[in-house]
């Protein structure tokens, strides 16, 4: 057997349908130059260029501890924000895979807490692509005690978020990969799909693409 053969024979499977090699491709445990106190938990040693790496390991154990707690509240009764264009796919595919509540762009004040407002949502449970860019949504949620559930990054203040799943939330691919993870794990924890039963979109498909982003602008 060449070397070639071996190693492509020896290559990790993380999950059915997904390698090692095609996860870590995505960019899912890049960091960035800076880490807070809270996000130290979840990295590995920095790159040579100063960039830190998140322990995809945990990565995924905190996928999975999230899609328990979204499929025991009930998907419908979970919000899924962003404000980040490059998640808008992300978000919209896993919404329409569990029947989770998108929602996307601009978070108007009340959405949450005032019940006059046309727009008003009653949620158990709030799903977060980046507590940074998203953090109004968190703050009103906190108002309301709702449990917060974010995608954090490593330079991510946590303080306000119950349950942390660390990884890359700036790359597209990177935050695809995690939200198609995220939504194989709630239906598999729903009784919506068998552990070695094949996802209906693969995770390019959870990708926003750049010409889409253009087109959202």
């Amino acid at each position: 057997m060449s070397e070639e053969e071996e190693s492509g024979s020896a290559e990790k499977i993380v999950l059915p349908q997904l390698s090692e090699k095609a996860l870590l491709a995505t960019g899912i445990r890049i960091g960035t130059p800076v880490r807070t106190r809270t996000m130290e938990q979840f990295t590995t040693r920095p790159r040579p260029d100063g960039l830190h790496l998140i322990d995809y390991n945990k990565t995924l154990q905190r996928i999975d501890v999230a899609a328990k707690f979204i499929a025991f509240t009930g998907p419908q009764n979970t919000v899924v924000y962003t404000s980040r264009e490059h998640a808008f796919k992300a978000v919209e595919k896993y919404c329409e895979l569990t029947g989770a509540v998108p929602l996307k762009g601009r978070f108007m004040p009340g959405t949450f807490t005032n019940p006059l407002f046309k727009g008003h949502i009653d949620a158990e449970l709030v799903l977060i692509a980046d507590p940074a860019s998203d953090q109004q949504a968190i703050v009103e949620a906190g108002k309301l005690g709702i449990p917060v559930i974010a995608i954090c990054d490593t330079d991510n203040v946590t303080d306000d978020v119950d349950l942390v799943i660390p990884g890359n939330n700036r790359g597209r691919k990177a935050v695809a990969a995690i939200f198609w993870l995220l939504a194989r794990a709630t239906l598999i924890h729903s009784g919506m799909l068998k552990h070695d039963e094949p996802m209906k979109y693969t995770i390019e498909d959870f990708e926003t693409k750049i010409e889409e982003e253009k087109v959202e602008i």
